[in-house]
């Protein structure tokens, strides 16, 4: 989940507050460039055994809000019994670099380590 709102409103307000350095988001980076999609993320999300659906704060479910608990950019998988568990908290997003391999090494970690399947 983005550290930024879906809105139109949001979405130009995030883009000019990040141009001056009072906003950013670590999973933006990874995802995307300064206008759109970055291709390379494209080409690993494309890869992931599951679909990987990208939200602003402002989307989110009821589930995704109570296993982020405020803490945002943040990946949260959503489990066959209907719960939810983040896989990567703003700090591991961060540690990515920017880069969409990085962030599918870690996610593969931390899916191993929750003893989780794809």
């Amino acid at each position: 989940m983005y550290d930024a709102d879906g809105t139109v409103v949001g979405e130009v307000s995030y883009f000019l507050r990040s141009l001056v350095g009072r906003a950013h988001c670590d999973l933006c980076d990874i995802t995307h460039g300064r206008i759109r999609q970055r291709d390379d993320w494209r080409e690993v999300r494309d890869r992931m055994p599951v679909p990987f659906s990208t939200i602003h704060r402002d989307e989110q479910s009821d589930g995704v809000r109570a296993a982020a608990d405020g803490a945002l950019p943040v990946v949260v998988a959503a489990l066959d019994d209907g719960t939810h568990v983040v896989l990567l908290g703003p700090e591991d997003l961060a540690a990515c670099g920017g880069s969409p391999e990085q962030l599918l090494t870690r996610l593969r970690s931390a899916v191993e380590q929750r003893g989780l399947r794809w």
